[in-house]
Parts: structure tokens; C-alpha cells; sequence
């Protein structure tokens, strides 16, 4: 019984913790007071990049983003799209810095198109950036990517923001991703670790990135996981700006919600164990970035972590243990308030905070795709967007 006693303790800490961790990151940003030490360079020539778009069976969305990223404030770039399994006798893109492609075979993979688009580069592109078929772009995004390059990093995170509002579930969405790019971005990155990628809306040396996923295989979603995972492992920083904006197209409607985060989750599963193998390294060489990121990579989802600590305040209380109780409780408001105090931060839509109130409903929807991580991977790799579809009320 004492065993079990012990058992239980060790993992109420180990959930708990998550609650307190975005405090302890913000404390690491304000007591952190060293700053960047990296030297700006200045190019004698406009770096050289390739912008990976790719799209899998579905093209509506293609003309948008091809024309947004033909209006960025840069001239030395060639876009790569990728039309895997799509129907692409309708598309048509006259401009000399497109490259439209269609493997004759179907990829079903993320990395097998960026690698699609790599074996077909016209030119020996110092860099790219990988940009989600439904993206749009900011105009000055790539001027604000060199920043951080010409410092001396081969990996930058940019901001994602929400291009749709139209249903709650879009703006809790939104929600989510301002809570994560504040703290596992600005605040992370701040504090002397990397960065995490977001699947989108990040560069990379052309090096890099082929010596990192260039012999893996990597199907179903993820690769951004294994991708930051093998650059810090490689003693190097993912840098993080949230002046390279991209805008991305939120989930709107129950069906999407549910199946993109069944497969999200599913790569939690899969591939948080790379957190144990950073922290050990990170304990062993006092290396900040690689323990504070295998922390981060040891993290559950949101919902998870909130159900749990809610289950175990309510054990607790059940079993008169009082102190573990307020354990829960006070942790349970901190982090609430961590919430808040990113979206206030953020400058965030009034829409998004009035969404708030639906959150349980998110929830249960999550845990909905719990159920159904076991056959994520049956599940198409790309999130399908309903744009004529009815306005959906949650």
C-alpha cells in the first residue's frame, strides 16, 4: 500500500507540474536578462529560397495562396506546389516563379513532398519554408525570416495567425494556437531553448533540413516533431518571430475538429518520448535549451492535462486530502490565468475571448478524438476545409 501511496504521489507531480510550467517559463524570460549574442550579418545578395506549398487532393484554396505569395516584398524565390493525388487539369498558374508538380504516384506524406519538391528544384536553394496549402502570407514574411538568419540561426518558427473567425470552434482553435506560439514560441525562445515548429510557416537552410528527414519516411502527421526533435538534438535553436506571420485557415466545423486532432494527439503519443532523451542531455551537458525543449516534448495536449488535474483535485477532495486539493485548485487558477494573460498579450479578437465560455464542449469534442487516435493515420493527412458549408452553431 505505501508502494502505491508513493505511485500516486509521483504521478499527481508529474501532471501537476504541467499547470505551473508556463509560470516557470515566464520567469525564466524575466530573470533571463542576457541578450541575443548573435551577430547580425549583412548579405551582399538576397538569400535564395524555396516556398514548399503542398496541397493533397484538395486545389480550392491553391489560387489564394499562390497569389499571396507572389505579393511578398522579396524577389529571389521560387514556389514549389506540390499537388499530390488532386486534379490539376483546371489550374493554371502563369508566372515564371511557379512550379506546379504532380507525382505521378501518390505521396500521402508531408516529407515525401517536401523531398518531391526538392529532387525537382530548378536551382540549389540556399533555404526554404514550408507553407500549408491554406495558408496566406504576410507580405514582408521572408524579410522578417532573414532577421533571424543573417543572426546566424538555420531554423525559424514564424507567428500563425487565424485567417478565419466564422464559428466557435474557429476561435477556440485560434485560442489554442495564441496560448501556444506566446509560450512555446515568444516565450521559450526568449528564455534561451527553441522554439517549437508549428507545421507551418517555418524555414530552414536547405542543409538542414535534408540532413535531418532526408533518410527518414515519415507518414501520418508529425514530421515537425521529428524535425525540432533532430535540430536540437543537434545542439542548435529554433528561432521564433512572431513578425513573419502567416495566416492560417482554423478548424470550423465538429468533423475537422475531431479528426485533426485524433491525429495530433496520436503524435503525442508517438513521439513525446523524444523529450526523455533531451532532458537526460540537457541534466548531463547543463544544456537550457535541450531541457526546457524535452520538457515541452514531455508535455500532453491541453485537454489531457486539465481533465487529469481536474479527476485528481476531486479524488483528493473525495479522500479529505485537503492539502493536495488546494495543490489543485491553486494550480488549476494559475494556469487559467497563464491562459488569459497570453491572449491578452496578443492583442487577441473579442470573438476569441466571447468563445471561451464554450470551452467544455471543445473538450469533449477532443476527448471524442482520443477515442479515435488509434486509427488517426486512416485519416486523410490533410485537414479538409469546407468553405460553402453552412455556418456551424456550438
Amino acid at each position: 500500500m505505501a508502494a502505491l501511496f508513493y505511485v500516486w504521489i509521483v504521478v499527481q507531480l508529474l501532471v501537476g507540474f504541467n499547470l505551473f510550467f508556463p509560470l516557470l517559463l515566464y520567469f525564466i524570460y524575466l530573470v533571463k536578462s542576457k541578450k541575443e549574442s548573435a551577430v547580425m550579418k549583412t548579405p551582399e545578395v538576397e538569400a535564395d529560397y524555396a516556398i514548399i506549398v503542398t496541397a493533397y487532393e484538395q486545389i480550392n484554396t491553391l489560387p489564394a495562396v499562390a497569389d499571396s505569395l507572389l505579393r511578398i516584398n522579396y524577389h529571389n524565390y521560387l514556389i514549389y506546389i506540390v499537388a499530390d493525388k488532386c486534379d490539376v487539369s483546371n489550374l493554371q498558374f502563369n508566372n515564371e516563379h511557379i512550379i506546379l508538380l504532380r507525382p505521378e504516384q501518390t505521396l500521402a506524406s508531408n516529407t515525401r513532398s517536401h523531398f518531391y519538391a526538392i529532387q525537382h528544384f530548378k536551382r540549389p536553394h540556399e533555404r526554404l519554408t514550408i507553407i500549408d496549402s491554406d495558408n496566406l502570407v504576410d507580405g514582408e514574411y521572408i524579410n522578417q525570416l532573414n532577421v533571424y538568419f543573417d543572426k546566424g540561426y538555420e531554423a525559424v518558427q514564424g507567428l500563425r495567425k487565424a485567417k478565419n473567425l466564422n464559428t466557435t470552434y474557429a476561435c477556440l482553435d485560434a485560442a489554442r494556437d495564441i496560448y501556444y506560439h506566446f509560450y512555446d514560441g515568444k516565450i521559450l525562445f526568449a528564455s534561451g531553448a527553441s522554439a517549437t515548429l508549428s507545421g507551418s510557416g517555418m524555414a530552414f537552410t536547405t542543409r538542414l533540413y535534408r540532413e535531418c528527414l532526408e533518410s527518414r519516411d515519415i507518414t501520418g502527421a508529425g514530421f515537425d516533431k521529428v524535425l525540432q526533435y533532430e535540430i536540437v538534438k543537434r545542439g542548435l535553436r529554433i528561432a521564433y518571430t512572431e513578425k513573419a506571420i502567416v495566416y492560417d485557415e482554423k478548424t470550423a466545423y465538429t468533423e475537422q475538429l475531431v479528426k485533426q486532432r485524433a491525429r495530433w494527439i496520436n503524435t503525442w503519443f508517438r513521439y513525446s518520448k523524444f523529450g526523455f532523451g533531451l532532458i537526460a542531455k540537457g541534466i548531463v551537458r547543463f544544456n537550457r535549451n535541450k531541457f526546457l525543449f524535452g520538457l515541452v516534448l514531455l508535455r500532453p495536449p491541453l485537454f489531457i492535462f486539465l481533465l487529469l488535474s481536474l479527476i485528481f483535485m476531486l479524488i483528493d477532495w473525495r479522500t479529505e486530502s485537503a492539502t493536495a486539493s488546494i495543490f489543485w485548485l491553486v494550480g488549476i487558477f494559475l494556469f487559467v490565468m497563464g491562459f488569459l494573460f497570453a491572449l491578452f498579450h496578443s492583442k487577441t479578437d473579442r470573438r476569441i475571448y466571447f468563445s471561451l465560455f464554450h470551452i467544455p464542449k471543445f473538450v469533449f469534442f477532443q476527448v471524442m478524438s482520443l477515442l479515435k487516435t488509434g486509427r488517426a493515420n486512416q485519416y486523410s493527412v490533410a485537414t479538409k476545409h469546407y468553405h460553402n458549408k453552412k455556418k456551424e452553431d456550438v
